[in-house]
C-alpha cells in the first residue's frame, strides 16, 4: 500500500524539473505534473499588496460616508459657531442680556457660557429653518469625505507598509506610524481643499433665518455655483482658501494615528498574553477588546482634537467668502489669529469646541470600527 500511494502521489523532494519545462518530473515514476502554486496572490489575480491597498481604499471611503452622515447636524453647527458671522450674533444676544464680552469672563464662566450657547443654536436650528438645515451641506461634505477618507486611509496603510518593509526590516513603530499618518495627511489635504472650501462656504450662506423675518435671497444656488462664483471672483486660488491652515491640521491627524496605533498594539500585546498564558478567556477581557478597539479611535481623537483646535477655526475663517465690499477679511494664517484674539479674545479661537468634540469622538469611533470592520469583509486586516 505504501509503495502504491508513494508512486502515484511523488512526495515534494523527489520532484526535479527538467531542463526548461515548466513543469516538474517525479525522480520514482518519471511523471509530468505541475509545479505546485504557491499562494501568494490575493483573489483575483492581484498581488496581496495590491490587493490590499485597494481594501484600504474602499474601507476608508464606507468609514468616512458612515460617520459623515450619523454626525452631519454638528458638523453644521461647529462650523456655524467657528464662523465670525454666528459669533457676532452670539455677541449681540450676550449684550442684550447685559453679558460682559466673553473675554472678560472667567475661564469657567465662559466655558458654561459655551456650551450653554451650543445648546441654544442646536435647538434654534430645526425650529426657524427646518430640520432640512441640520444636513446643510451634507451633499458637498460627502462629496469631500468619501474621497478624502479614502484617500487618507489608502496613503497611511499604503505608507505604513512601504516605510516599514523598506527601513524598519517590516515591523511597525512609532516613527513609522508618525511618518506615514503626516505622508498622508499632506496628499489628503492638497487634493480635496476645494471641496472643503465650497462645503464651508454654502454653510455659511446667509438664509432668512439670519435676516430676522425678512426677505432673503441665496448668495449661492448650489455646489457648482458657489464654484463658478468663487472661481470668477477669486480665481483658481480661492479654492484653496485656508490650505496652510489644513497643512496645520496634519499635527491633528497624526496625532491621532500615533496614538490609535499606540493603543492598538496595547491591545494586541494583552490578547497575546491572554493566548500565552493558557487561561480561558473572561467577560471581562471580552468587554475590554471590544471596548478598547471601539474608544481607541475616540480617545486619540479627543486628545489630538483639544491640543490643536485653534487651526479649524482658522481654517473656518480663511475659508469665509469676501465681505460685501469683495475684500477678504482674513488673508493669512498669521493675520487671522491676531484679528481674532484682537476682536474676540483667545475664547474665540477655540469657539465650536463642544460640538465639534461631541461629533469627531464618535464620528471617530464610528469611522475607524466600519474601516477595520470593512477590512476583515475584505479578507485583509490593518497590519504591514
Amino acid at each position: 500500500m505504501t509503495s502504491q500511494f508513494t508512486a502515484s502521489h511523488p512526495r515534494q523532494s523527489d520532484l526535479q524539473p527538467p531542463a526548461g519545462s515548466p513543469f516538474v518530473q517525479s525522480r520514482e515514476t518519471g511523471d509530468v505534473v505541475p509545479e505546485p502554486q504557491h499562494n501568494d496572490t490575493a483573489v483575483g489575480g492581484q498581488s496581496a499588496p495590491v490587493g490590499k491597498s485597494l481594501a484600504h481604499f474602499v474601507a476608508g471611503a464606507a468609514g468616512g460616508m458612515t460617520s459623515a452622515i450619523l454626525t452631519a447636524p454638528l458638523d453644521v453647527l461647529k462650523t456655524r459657531l467657528q464662523s465670525d458671522f454666528y459669533q457676532g450674533q452670539l455677541a449681540a444676544a450676550r449684550t442684550a442680556r447685559g453679558l460682559p464680552p466673553i473675554h472678560t469672563l472667567s475661564f469657567a464662566r465662559s466655558s458654561l457660557l459655551h456650551v450653554s450657547e451650543t445648546f441654544q443654536i442646536l435647538f434654534a436650528v430645526p425650529r426657524i429653518e427646518g430640520w432640512r438645515a441640520l444636513f446643510k451641506g451634507l451633499g458637498p461634505n460627502l462629496v469631500g469625505v468619501v474621497p478624502a477618507r479614502a484617500i487618507n486611509f489608502f496613503a497611511y496603510g499604503n505608507g505604513k507598509r512601504i516605510i516599514s518593509q523598506e527601513f524598519n526590516n517590516g515591523r511597525e513603530s512609532s516613527w513609522v506610524h508618525l511618518l506615514a499618518a503626516a505622508n498622508a495627511g499632506i496628499i489628503t489635504g492638497t487634493a480635496t481643499c476645494p471641496i472643503w472650501v465650497v462645503k464651508t462656504r454654502l454653510q455659511l450662506d446667509k438664509s432668512h433665518a439670519e435676516k430676522a423675518g425678512t426677505a432673503s435671497v441665496r448668495r449661492y444656488k448650489n455646489a457648482l455655483d458657489c464654484t463658478m462664483q468663487t472661481l470668477r471672483q477669486e480665481g483658481i486660488g480661492g479654492l484653496y482658501r485656508g490650505l496652510g491652515a489644513s497643512y496645520l491640521g496634519v499635527t491633528e491627524s497624526t496625532l491621532q494615528w500615533v496614538l490609535y496605533e499606540k493603543m492598538k498594539m496595547s491591545l494586541a500585546e494583552r490578547e497575546e498574553r491572554i493566548k500565552l498564558s493558557g487561561r480561558p478567556r473572561t467577560g471581562w477581557d471580552d468587554f475590554v477588546d471590544w471596548f478598547g478597539k471601539a474608544g481607541s479611535a475616540g480617545t486619540a481623537k479627543l486628545f489630538a482634537a483639544i491640543v490643536t483646535y485653534p487651526h479649524e477655526v482658522v481654517r473656518t475663517r480663511l475659508r469665509q467668502a469676501p465681505q460685501s465690499n469683495g475684500k477678504l477679511k482674513y488673508t493669512g494664517i498669521i493675520q487671522c489669529v491676531k484679528l481674532v484674539w484682537k476682536e474676540e479674545g483667545m475664547v474665540a479661537l477655540y469657539g465650536g469646541l463642544v460640538p465639534h468634540m461631541l461629533r469627531v469622538v464618535p464620528s471617530a469611533a464610528i469611522m475607524f470600527g466600519v474601516y477595520e470592520s470593512t477590512l476583515k469583509l475584505l479578507g485583509t486586516d490593518s497590519g504591514v
